[in-house]
């Protein structure tokens, strides 16, 4: 990377109009505004890696920072926080003069930190993908979770569903479930549902992530809120909602690489339960040797792996099924839910659903 600051203001650029545009005014309006100032995209140069130097990162940090004095001028734009001030002329000035004046304790969170989002409504995408797989595997299974931060994904099977299919509903999971989620099925041309169990049989789980976070310790769990768009309460609430749900239960989460600690982590799961490997919104953030890696190292394990994936197709599933054009992330920015059988012979790849980035729809193929 010949110039990194360029590189960060590209990428905060690219996050406006492609990632926020639409979602997030407030992060739409920030990023646009901190690609064209080399003050505040170089706090990013700050970062672990390269890699890691992005917006969602920086956004975090000030969040994380803002949540530290809730009463300073800039929570009022910040309705994670009780604001209710629409972006305006004084939202970058603002956002601006705070981070800057606090520079060093932004530039020790982006060094220290990664950008660790439990998007808990990825459960809703996950889950028929996941009963596939398990229906395929014939019974009960294991459930690994590779990039699992606080691992609350890996309470998909406790989890309540309602899914909108035209105008019909769909319902799975348990009737007294703690987190309860509402996901628009759309068909596309020639699709059928989905047949979606009322329940799942896990008889073993566990995270793997090089930080693992601990969801009952309340300044971890304040980091991940931090990394949830602040203008998105409802994905806050969720947040809390699952964590509060998992103390009661927590799973067994190790630190390590997806790639270079991935066999010993399905070591520790029991050999007689068939694997299913679940990523969401990881791989797509892997440089492209780290991701080719990590698709040998799921071969490599000796044993049948069913990979269920929410990730750009790009990134995910496209070296496995390639030719699919209409799944690009670039042209539809949608993600693709993927489906991978690793066994005998060479992997079966099937692209199942584009989704929405934070679970709150899908079009099944």
């Amino acid at each position: 990377m010949s110039d990194p600051l360029a590189e960060v203001r590209r990428r905060l650029a690219a996050f406006a109009a492609q990632e926020a545009a639409g979602v997030s005014p407030l992060y739409e309006h920030l990023a646009a505004h901190a690609a064209e100032d080399d003050e505040i995209a170089g706090l990013l140069l700050a970062a672990s890696s390269p890699e890691e130097a992005r917006a969602p990162l920086l956004f975090a940090t000030a969040h994380r920072l803002i949540q530290a004095e809730p009463i300073h001028p800039l929570s009022r734009y910040y309705p994670s926080l009780g604001g209710f001030d629409g972006v305006d002329g004084g939202t970058w000035p603002e956002f601006r003069g705070f981070l800057a004046e606090r520079a060093d304790k932004a530039k020790a969170l982006i060094s220290s930190r990664y950008t660790q989002t439990n998007e808990v409504r990825r459960a809703a995408l996950l889950y028929p993908a996941v009963a596939l797989a398990a229906k395929a595997a014939g019974g009960k299974i294991a459930l690994l979770e590779a990039g699992c931060s606080a691992g609350l994904l890996l309470g998909l099977d406790t989890f309540g569903y309602r899914y909108q299919c035209g105008g019909d509903q769909l319902t799975a999971g348990p009737a007294k479930a703690a987190v309860g989620l509402h996901c628009a099925l759309e068909l596309a041309e020639g699709a059928v549902a989905p047949k979606i169990p009322k329940k799942l049989q896990v008889g073993a789980k566990l995270g793997l992530d090089r930080a693992p976070v601990d969801a009952a310790d309340e300044d971890e769990l304040a980091w991940l809120e931090a990394c949830v768009w602040a203008d998105q309460v409802d994905r806050i609430r969720l947040l809390r909602t699952a964590a509060a749900a998992q103390r009661k239960k927590p799973p067994e989460l190790v630190t390590g690489d997806l790639v270079d600690d991935l066999g010993a982590a399905v070591d520790r799961l029991p050999a007689e339960l068939p694997l299913v490997l679940l990523t969401s919104h990881v791989v797509t953030y892997l440089a492209k040797e780290k991701r080719e890696a990590f698709v040998e190292a799921v071969s490599a394990l000796g044993r049948p792996v069913w990979w269920v994936s929410q990730e750009a197709y790009e990134a995910g599933i496209e070296p496995l099924l390639p030719g699919r054009d209409d799944l690009r992330f670039a042209d539809t920015r949608t993600s693709t839910l993927g489906l991978v059988e690793f066994g005998d012979g060479a992997p079966r790849a099937q692209a199942l659903a584009r989704t929405a980035p934070h679970g709150q729809r899908m079009t099944w193929l």
